[in-house]
């Protein structure tokens, strides 16, 4: 009778174990999707911008330092989402996107503030339309970062809990994912301002 108590309790504390790996697992590939989510977007968001440049190159051809500046910061923060994408669970890579995102909003203010002298580049037809579909990408991109940070928390609250955190680092959860945050989260969550 023992022997069958025992190996009772010693089935359900396997169970308990196994249902707990498998939530981890089931948290972290949302978290994973979540960012999978938000790189589509700024991949939509990094292709439209050498478009948007070009339009404007033809009006803005002695503002040569700004549109290289946007191309460059374009070109970081795209090569900090592959490198993060291959690591979603990576803080630091995470941080480095977020660095880049923040140096590349900075060079899109600027060449928003430079455009407002070119009354004839903010009338084209082409800078319109790509203007609309950077706002709508970029709002596309806070949608999904939040959703992403939602699934970062969902993960992080399930692995810091009891009894959980018993296990976690056992099964190759040992750090926790970093929400993605930027420097200046007020002025990034509003669309660009390019105006005509």
């Amino acid at each position: 009778m023992t022997t069958i108590i025992s190996l009772v309790i010693a089935v359900v504390m396997l169970f308990f174990i196994v249902s707990i790996y498998n939530q981890l697992v089931k948290l972290k590939n949302r978290f994973q999707n979540a960012f999978a989510q938000i790189e589509v977007q700024l991949k939509r968001r990094y292709d439209l911008i050498p478009n948007l440049v070009e339009t404007a190159k033809a009006y803005m051809s002695h503002e040569r330092e700004t549109l290289e500046a946007v191309i460059a910061a374009r070109n970081s923060a795209s090569s900090q989402l592959t490198a993060a994408a291959a690591q979603p669970g990576n803080a630091a890579a995470i941080s480095q996107l977020a660095g880049a995102e923040a140096a590349l909003q900075g060079a899109m203010t600027k060449f928003s503030m430079v455009m407002e002298a070119y009354p004839d580049l903010k009338a084209n037809q082409n800078m319109m339309q790509l203007t609309e579909e950077l706002t709508s990408t970029e709002n596309k991109v806070a949608f999904a970062r939040q959703a992403f940070n939602d699934a970062v928390t969902a993960y992080n609250s399930y692995k810091q809990s009891f009894p959980p955190v018993i296990f976690a680092g056992l099964f190759g959860h040992q750090q926790d994912a970093k929400l993605l945050e930027f420097a200046d989260s007020a002025a990034i969550q509003a669309a660009p301002k390019v105006s005509f």
